[in-house]
């Protein structure tokens, strides 16, 4: 198995179908994976020395610490975890829906096949992965902040049928990627020293994880999906960009003293959790899956076991394409997802364990799609059988939720998932 592999593709992932990343990208996340005392000394307590080069250097030394931000006393690390509010809530087994399917016809498709199988639920962007708000909403602050797009028409509508088929809602937020709000609020952004919002080789810009109206916004939205009804939040992209230690210092931002870009993205989600929780409604987080079986990605801000503790949910991303040859003794993983899913099902309770009665729900994201783009010899179609595999590996590790992925939300056919 190959470590520095490992955290390459953690830092370059999220939900969803692997982008291909530059060159650049990879040696950056690369650099990190081998130098990770350099990525951990970003304490933010002293101003980074002016660049030779005359380049923009980090904001060190900013207003008063965020209120939203927990003090010292109050981390995520020191404060315990607030108990899960529906203790009694449906074992989860669901599948992924967009905007665009959820408010059109594709939505029929959908609930036909919640009627017809042990599936039960739905997770549905709220806030896409460009930033939009998915719906029209009257909030004055998310409109001022946002830029809501109509994708689902009649998001109330949207309920109803939900309800009336017996669908767990789980509302989808990606958090800090977020193109829209970064070219609206540059200083809630990471600046380059020409003045331009940063943004990554694919076009994403993402919003600084150390402002805290960059919290209060995210978790505004989770607040009015609960009103609209959603059970669950799950937040997606809950890290620093790809690479992000390679140019910490070359970027205009503000920083909380004393904070590592690990301690400010697990404070964001024990912030999250603490504002949700008296609502009754759920608190889950997306996670690449070779977080369970790697260090921590410092780079980019994830700890695994940091975030599981604060959350009432973890979902693992284990898509059996996204590990390379050589994980869990199988040369091949797309083409083996049994042994690819029960490896890594083993990893996440191995890291997981030691967290007590504070270990999160675990539902792992598995895959329906096919990864022709691994090569030919590399990959194999997904059909019926490869879900049923990893369902059965999931069975067998005790694992009794699961979320399936597919971008264009067309899911195989005549699965038995009760597998």
């Amino acid at each position: 198995m190959n470590i520095t592999w490992a955290v390459l593709m953690m830092a370059l992932g999220s939900v969803g179908v692997q982008n291909v990343r530059t060159d650049a990208d990879v040696a950056a996340v690369l650099q990190s994976a081998a130098n990770p005392a350099v990525v951990s000394n970003q304490t933010g307590a002293s101003s980074a020395p002016a660049s030779s080069t005359g380049t923009a250097t980090a904001t060190v030394s900013p207003a008063p610490a965020p209120s939203a931000s927990p003090g010292p006393a109050e981390s995520a690390d020191a404060a315990p975890p607030l108990a899960d509010p529906q203790p009694d809530a449906p074992k989860v087994k669901g599948v992924y829906v967009t905007a665009y399917s959820a408010g059109g016809s594709r939505m029929d498709t959908l609930l036909n096949l919640i009627d017809q199988t042990e599936l039960n639920a739905m997770v549905i962007d709220i806030k896409d992965d460009a930033g939009y708000i998915t719906y029209k909403t009257d909030n004055p602050e998310l409109k001022q902040l946002g830029n809501p797009q109509p994708f689902i028409r009649d998001v109330g509508k949207l309920m109803e049928r939900l309800k009336k088929h017996n669908v767990y809602p789980i509302a989808r937020i990606v958090v800090f990627k977020d193109s829209v709000l970064a070219k609206k609020h540059p200083e809630l952004s990471f600046v380059k020293s020409d003045g331009s919002v940063w943004h990554n080789k694919g076009g994403d810009s993402f919003v600084n994880p150390y402002n805290e109206d960059v919290w209060k916004y995210n978790v505004e939205i989770a607040k009015e999906a609960v009103k609209l009804g959603f059970k669950e939040i799950q937040f997606d992209y809950v890290r620093f960009p790809e690479g992000f230690e390679k140019r910490a210092d070359s970027l205009k931002y503000t920083k909380a003293p004393g904070k590592t870009r690990v301690q400010i993205v697990s404070d964001f989600v024990n912030y999250a959790k603490q504002e949700l929780n008296s609502l009754g409604v759920r608190v889950s987080v997306d996670i690449f899956g070779y977080a369970a079986s790697v260090p921590a990605a410092e780079g980019i801000g994830q700890d695994f076991v940091k975030i599981s503790k604060n959350v009432d949910v973890i979902s693992p991303m284990v898509y059996p394409s996204h590990y390379t040859a050589g994980w869990f003794g199988v040369n091949d993983p797309d083409k083996n997802p049994y042994a690819t899913i029960k490896g890594s099902m083993a990893d996440t309770h191995k890291k997981l364990n030691p967290l007590g009665s504070y270990k999160p729900v675990i539902r792992p994201w598995i895959q329906d799609f096919t990864a022709s783009w691994l090569g030919s010899g590399h990959y194999i179609k997904y059909g019926k059988q490869q879900v049923e595999d990893q369902i059965r590996a999931l069975n067998e590790q005790n694992i009794e939720e699961f979320l399936l992925w597919n971008a264009s939300n067309r899911y195989t056919a005549g699965v038995d998932y009760s597998k």
